[in-house]
Order: structure tokens, then C-alpha cells, then sequence
């Protein structure tokens, strides 16, 4: 039996990826970012402040991070409480002390429930991005593009009432995108988005709705990734971390290094030590420069080949 001739008609097959976001280009071939200060490295800090309900939706799917077991899964629902209601502010602590500014991730439903925590994140000078409405706020191609732009416009809003200002970033849940998000994002007022991790430096993606900048923090460089699904310690979560940075620093300058954490996972007593260690490793290493996504997003060349 042959084949249908339509199996291997490929209109995308091409270099490059197979979407019209971006060209493909070499690292190497690229504009170097121009950051503040004549910086050579970025650390860019990033939080993910997220509120879990009790009891998940399943649809389109269930967040990294859900509750696990036979509900009310009291457990895990208390252990991701404690990053709100102690780890956070512990992240906030280490974070004064290396006099480093982070961005920050936030669910909607954070704003709504505890508005104080917003009004410390404020007065402490770090940048917000949107993190959609709450943990069950996930998106895919299987979502209808008015739900989703509702969705867009809930967390967008809800945030922009408790801080003043729209956030100007976003970062989906689980990094998850449908075909339409970046577009709706540009529609809805977003510069920059998160989602994406294909590489160490910003870039630009074109939308039919105009451009959108991709700041990317490397999924494998993230606190749940190496201390929970890996199951390393903070020691060696430090080591690693360290480890990128001369790499990156090695290279072609400048470059980023990013800094994924959540606060029930490196908020914990255990942990900060190690972490705090880190930072104040961080801040003495020459050249460079805490920075936020919104940094990045405006340290990109004007006219950049991608």
C-alpha cells in the first residue's frame, strides 16, 4: 500500500523552525546586548508566585506542581502555602541583602488574596510579570482563542489594579503556549514573554500583531528541576550554578545567567545558607550585574539579525 502523496508535503520543511516567529541565527552571529553599567554577564533572578487550589481543574491540563494525592490533598496544598506565606519572604530577605533585583512571576489570585505581598514586592523595587489568573489558569492549543485572551486580560488586569501599572511581561503556566498566544499578547499590551527557552539571550519574535521580545530562563537551570525532580542538594544546586556562570562568563560576553526559583522549594531553612552563599558569590564577580526581564527585554539592540 503506498503512501498518500500529502504525507510528505511539508510546506515549513526549511531551516530554521517550523512557525514564522522567528529566523533561525547563530548565537555568534548576533548584536551583543548592550547592558547597564557596560555589564559583560547578567544574573537574572526569577520567582514563580503561584496559588494552587485545593482541588485542580484537569483541563487543558494539570500544572507542574498540582496536588498529588486523594483529595483534599492537605499536604502538598500547605507545602506550596509555606513558600507564600514564609519561603517568599525569606527570597526577598536574601535578595536585599545582595542588593539584587528579581522578577517576579505572579499568579492573579496572589494580587487578590494576599495584596500585602504585592505592596512588598513593590516598595522592595522588583519587577512583576504576569503569571496567569492561578494554577489552574494553563493554556494549549486545545483552548479557544476568547478564553484565552479573557484569561490574558484577567491577570493583566487584576494585576495592574493592585500595582498601578500594567505588567508589561508574561509568563505562561508550565511555559505552555497555544498558536495564538504570542499574538494575543501583543494585542492585549505585553512587550516581553518568557515562555520560551531556546537559548542564553533575548530575542525578538514577530507577531501579526507586532513584535514580541523572548527573554528565556533555561528550565534546566531552575530549583525544582535540580533539588526536586533530580533530587540534588542546595550544595550542589550552588556548585551548578556556579559552573554556568564561568561558562557563560568564558564565552563570548555578554551572556545571562538565569536563576529559576520557587519559594516552597529554595525558600526552605534548610536551603537559604546555600543560597544566600550564592548570591553574595554573585554580587562579587566582576562585570557583572543583577537584572530583571524587563532589563533584558530593553538591553537588545534596536535592529538585531535574528
Amino acid at each position: 500500500m503506498s503512501l498518500d502523496p500529502q504525507y510528505l508535503e511539508y510546506p515549513m520543511r526549511r531551516k530554521g523552525m517550523d512557525h514564522d516567529l522567528y529566523e533561525w541565527s547563530a548565537i555568534h552571529e548576533r548584536a551583543p546586548l548592550a547592558l547597564p553599567g557596560g555589564a559583560k554577564m547578567a544574573v537574572a533572578l526569577l520567582v514563580s508566585l503561584e496559588w494552587f487550589p485545593i482541588v485542580p481543574g484537569e483541563a487543558p491540563f494539570k500544572a507542574p506542581g498540582h496536588m498529588l494525592t486523594a483529595y483534599p490533598d492537605f499536604r502538598h496544598y500547605t507545602a506550596r502555602e509555606y513558600g507564600t506565606r514564609v519561603g517568599f519572604y525569606r527570597l526577598l530577605d536574601a535578595f536585599g541583602k545582595a542588593g539584587a533585583k528579581a522578577t517576579i512571576a505572579v499568579n492573579a489570585a496572589i494580587a487578590e488574596r494576599y495584596p500585602t505581598i504585592i505592596d512588598d514586592i513593590v516598595a522592595a523595587g522588583h519587577e512583576i510579570v504576569a503569571h496567569s489568573t492561578d494554577m489552574d489558569g494553563t493554556i494549549d492549543g486545545s483552548l479557544d482563542e476568547a478564553a484565552e485572551r479573557a484569561l490574558i486580560r484577567k491577570s493583566r488586569d487584576t494585576l495592574a489594579a493592585a500595582t498601578g501599572s500594567a505588567p508589561k511581561g508574561w509568563m505562561s503556566l508550565a511555559r505552555s503556549q497555544s498558536w495564538n498566544t504570542p499574538r494575543l499578547l501583543v494585542e492585549e499590551g505585553f512587550a516581553y514573554a518568557l515562555d520560551w527557552v531556546n537559548d542564553d539571550l533575548p530575542y525578538r519574535q514577530t507577531t501579526p500583531a507586532g513584535t514580541l521580545v523572548n527573554v528565556p530562563y533555561n528550565h534546566e537551570l531552575s530549583d525544582r528541576q535540580i533539588i526536586v525532580t533530580q533530587q540534588h542538594s542546595a550544595d550542589s544546586y550552588v556548585e551548578q550554578m556556579q559552573d554556568a556562570y564561568r561558562w557563560l562568563a568564558g564565552e563570548a560576553a555578554p551572556r545571562v545567567l538565569p536563576l529559576h526559583l520557587t519559594p516552597y522549594v529554595m525558600g526552605l531553612p534548610f536551603r537559604m545558607g546555600a543560597f544566600e552563599r550564592l548570591l553574595g558569590w554573585l554580587a562579587e564577580q566582576p562585570q557583572s550585574a543583577f537584572l530583571t526581564a524587563g532589563d533584558l527585554c530593553a538591553a537588545l539592540p534596536e535592529k538585531a539579525p535574528e
